[in-house]
């Protein structure tokens, strides 16, 4: 038993010393440079925490502001009359263009 342990122990030292052999440095860099260092990680920052006595600010956006019926519908008269539509076409066509803008 003594002479496989004693055999199975050289042979590890053997693999070891052998495994150490083949260290091949990168091109143009020496076996015995410093590791490069670990770039940083990702900068982490705390959050806000609301305080309990004060309001939350909102920051609210106006909707852009619609011209009235009325100037939607003055506009899609004037643009019928421009494509040459006659008074009854150009009422149907003022009526479904002020709806739809």
């Amino acid at each position: 038993m003594i002479p496989v342990t004693v055999l199975m122990s050289t042979l590890a030292v053997v693999g070891a010393a052998r495994a150490q052999q083949f260290y091949q440095p990168a091109p143009g860099a020496s076996r015995f440079d410093p590791p490069v260092p670990v770039p940083p990680g990702p900068k982490i920052t705390v959050p806000v925490i609301p305080k309990m006595d004060e309001l939350p600010s909102r920051n609210y956006v106006t909707a852009p502001t619609r011209p009235s019926f009325g100037e939607r519908f003055s506009g899609c008269l004037d643009a019928g009359a421009a494509a040459g539509l006659g008074p009854n076409a150009r009422a149907q066509y003022a009526g479904g263009c002020a709806n739809r803008d």
